[in-house]
């Protein structure tokens, strides 16, 4: 019993420091670059999440934001961790045409828009209705 109740609390020490050096890692990525993406297809939120998600496990990643009514969409990265052609890969891959439209320093997107790249995503229904969430076959 003592053996089972000690790996049980080796193990949940163990996901726990996983847990927080993962967290770590996102906080502590830097954007230096801000890649616009112009993104076909997205109609919803369900899409919103499919390339948040596929672009938020890019390696050098640090926000995205989705503007469905605009067919953008905007990620702050690391320019030494990964290149913009590679991010409009990545959301081509969740099935949607994406292309580089701009890539600015951070100082010249916030210049244009006036805050940080991040935290904000626009636009979207909440559901994909008959049609589906406009992904290519």
């Amino acid at each position: 019993m003592k053996n089972r109740i000690l790996n049980s609390s080796l193990i949940l020490a163990a996901a726990v420091i996983l847990a927080v050096f993962a967290c770590y890692v996102r906080v502590g990525a830097t954007a230096d670059a801000v890649v616009v993406l112009r993104t076909q297809g997205m109609t919803c939120q369900s899409c919103v999440r499919k390339i948040t998600a596929a672009l938020e496990s890019e390696r050098g990643v640090a926000a995205t934001e989705v503007d469905l009514s605009g067919g953008v969409v905007i990620a702050g990265y690391d320019s030494k961790q990964v290149a913009p052609e590679r991010l409009a890969k990545t959301v081509a891959a969740t099935g949607f045409d994406s292309q580089v439209a701009q890539v600015l320093t951070p100082g010249e997107f916030r210049g244009i828009v006036g805050r940080d790249v991040g935290g904000r995503t626009a636009g979207g229904c909440g559901g994909c209705g008959p049609g589906g969430c406009g992904m290519k076959p």
